[in-house]
């Protein structure tokens, strides 16, 4: 172990105090020397040693290369740590809730090709990889690709295969402001092949202690007291998980890939509060959330030639059951009898997925032809009881229960030219035919035609400097819980069902801007304008009540920008400071009162900045993190609210790399102070008569938050 560096006793007050001419200099800072970039459309894996020459931070007229080497500083265990070190990128897409496969909207690439799992994220992929493993990381515009729905940044991970290697992580904090403790959070995994087979196989515990304690208060419309709320809440979540990815190579480029992955989930929450007011009778109030779910996923793919290009071929089977109750009772002081209810839901939903992707070149241009088949299913038992006598008596809930179905077909033809060096085009037209069906007490059936497609193009103008812009047509995917009706017993909501429920469509416009800065670092800049079709939000009804339901027409506007500033040219080297400002703009007709007003409960302005400095002749690096995020209101027929933490959060954290191998980090988290917080005003009846029924608040502490981590190779 190397000994406690001086370095760590001085702040790097130099590099703070210099941080805005830092800021100043993002758009005219030298670039570094220039290198020819691979194609990365036809990347394959390659020995590592091919890296060893390359630049450790490179362009051309197509995008950057970073060896293994330009990471060297940071220790990296894996690639994903290599990646998040690369200026001004970011992961973006992917998630598993998209609408089928469809194309590609992760903007990750591992060894050209894209992920054919939705569950097993690219993050949790690149995790899996050791750094040892990485040859280089290659960043370009996706327009240039022949990959269809890739645009902007782009992220090709070349990997080497090689003997069996691994690596494992543990995880573990606790909050003294709630008596909670992390201690099993983690993952191990290996990776490696054996004559054509690629393997990695892993294991994962994701688990996480949360909580917060505090008063909270009601009003009157007038501002006068009427009850105070002490208590708070406590829970844990525990997701184990277990995972493979195999790729055997048959030979004369006829490849396959399969997927496993199974997980549980383990959730439990308490809240627990004592009610008390002037003329009120005393109460205990106990709020119970379980739920359990497990899911698996299946996905298989096999590629070969055929004809003059190549066919790729996809499967993919997921299944999910949950149960989940939640349990709310109320006791009382005096001799009043106990009152509550229990709501419990146990569901199945699950995909099916079949694909065909055939890829050929015809007049000096990438062309595909895609066809797709998706099957979703969900099916939902719900119950809710009401506390009568000490037993909960059931209610009855038709509308809660009953199955969703959808069928869906889609077909698409693109298209993808590298009109001049500086200038690529990308196209794609298709279609989708898709018919929903419910059963239970409102069934329904409904078809649907949809157009679906993109365009884009992509500049280069100068070494460094890319410019991205495109049009999309997007279907989103319907989520079959809202079609049916849900009760809320913490808040005393409910939301009916609506059998009329359809998928928003949207299109949207991207522009996006990255620029190198050399030894500065980098810089990106994303303005994206939507412009949504049925957009969902909780509308009333006719027969009375709420649901989930289809507002004509809203717009979105995102602002990003994201810089990395390295400090190297201000005489700090090893380190660097990471900033993200985004700001959300929306705008949707209210469809109580008819008056325009922002996004129910979206996000609408994030700030991100994370300082690392990896002291140079040694194994130490520390820094510091600030987040602040801010949240529009929500909405519903007779209230109003908002319900977030923070909004300001600060970490600090040291870290040593070579602690007999491993590498030893501490961060100490929410040094701010941030608070979970809650408020809403409720009306009697609907919100436009401005009737106030009372004004609730609160403000919980969560405390400060100590995290551990222990990583390592073998």
């Amino acid at each position: 172990m190397a000994a406690f560096p001086p370095e760590l006793r001085i702040f790097s007050a130099r590099a703070f105090a210099l941080l805005p001419s830092g800021v100043a200099l993002c758009f005219c800072a030298p670039l570094v020397a220039q290198e020819s970039l691979p194609d990365i459309s036809k990347a394959v894996a390659v020995d590592a040693s091919a890296a060893a020459t390359a630049e450790t931070s490179v362009s051309e007229g197509r995008g950057q290369v970073y060896a293994p080497e330009y990471f060297a500083r940071i220790a990296p265990r894996n690639a994903l740590d290599m990646l998040q070190e690369v200026p001004g990128f970011n992961i973006q897409g992917g998630g598993g809730g998209g609408r089928g496969l469809g194309q590609a909207d992760e903007n990750i690439l591992i060894n050209g090709g894209r992920l054919s799992s939705k569950s097993d994220s690219a993050r949790d992929q690149l995790s899996r990889i050791p750094a040892d493993k990485v040859v280089r990381i290659e960043i370009v515009d996706g327009t240039t690709l022949d990959i269809p729905g890739l645009t902007g940044q782009v992220a090709n991970i070349i990997t080497s295969g090689g003997g069996m290697s691994g690596q494992f992580v543990w995880r573990g904090s606790f909050r003294p402001e709630t008596d909670r403790q992390e201690l099993f959070g983690g993952e191990i995994s290996a990776s490696g092949s054996a004559g054509n087979l690629d393997y990695t196989i892993a294991a994962r515990l994701q688990n996480n202690r949360f909580g917060a304690v505090g008063p909270g208060f009601i009003y009157d419309a007038n501002g006068t007291l009427l009850e105070t709320q002490d208590g708070g809440f406590k829970g844990k979540f525990d997701e184990p998980s277990i995972s493979a990815n195999l790729k055997y190579d048959f030979g004369k480029d006829v490849t396959a890939n399969l997927n496993l992955s199974y997980e549980k989930e383990i959730f439990d929450a308490a809240e627990q509060e004592f009610l008390s007011g002037t003329g009120l009778v005393d109460r205990n109030r106990d709020n119970i959330r379980r739920n359990r779910e497990y899911e698996y996923e299946i996905s298989a793919d096999i590629e070969f030639p055929l004809g003059s290009g190549k066919l790729k071929l996809i499967g993919l089977e997921s299944f999910q059951n949950r149960d989940f109750t939640e349990t709310v009772t109320t006791g009382f002081g005096d001799s009043s009898d106990d009152e509550g209810g229990r709501f419990a839901q146990i569901s199945d939903q699950g995909e099916r997925i079949v694909r065909g992707e055939y890829n050929w070149p015809m007049f000096d241009a990438d062309w595909q032809i895609t066809g797709e088949a998706a099957f979703n299913r969900l099916d939902n038992v719900a119950s809710l009881f009401e506390l009568d006598g000490g037993e909960f008596a059931p209610i009855a809930f038709p509308e809660g229960t009953g199955g969703v179905r959808e069928d869906r077909y889609e077909t698409a033809l693109s298209f993808s030219k590298q009109l001049t060096p500086e200038l690529g085009f990308q196209a794609t037209g298709g279609a989708e035919f898709s018919k929903i069906t419910q059963s239970g007490s409102a069934a329904n059936a409904r078809s649907f035609k949809r157009p679906k497609g993109s365009a884009s193009l992509s500049w280069r103008p100068e070494k460094g400097l890319d410019i991205s812009l495109e049009a999309r047509r997007v279907v989103g995917q319907l989520s079959f819980g809202d079609v049916l009706a849900r009760v809320f017993l913490d808040d005393g909501n409910q939301n009916g069902g609506n059998n009329e429920l359809v998928p928003e469509q949207r299109w949207d416009i991207e522009l996006e801007i990255n620029k190198t800065l050399g030894a500065w670092g980098s810089t990106n800049f994303t303005v994206t304008h939507r412009m949504v079709e049925d957009y969902i939000d909780v509308i009333p009804l006719l027969t009375g009540g709420e649901a989930r339901g289809n507002i004509d027409k809203a717009k979105r506007t995102d602002f990003n920008w994201n810089t990395t500033l390295k400090f190297d040219p201000l005489g700090v080297p090893g380190a660097q400071v990471d900033l993200e400002f985004q700001i959300i703009d929306t705008n949707v007709r209210d469809p109580l009162t008819g008056i325009s007003r922002a996004f129910s409960q979206q996000r609408n302005k994030r700030f991100r900045a994370e300082f690392r400095h990896d002291i140079p002749s040694s194994d130490w690096a520390y820094g510091a993190n600030i987040f602040h995020s801010r949240n529009n209101r929500y909405l519903r027929l007779s209230e109003v609210g908002r319900n977030y933490e923070g909004p300001t959060f600060a970490d600090v954290f040291i870290e040593h790399k070579d602690v007999f191998g491993l590498t030893v980090s501490a961060t100490a988290a929410n040094l701010l102070g941030g608070k979970e917080f809650f408020e809403r005003t409720v009306y009697d009846g609907p919100r436009t008569d401005n009737q106030i029924a009372f004004i609730e608040e609160r403000a919980r502490d969560i405390g400060p938050i100590f995290r551990f981590s222990v990583s390592g190779n073998f």
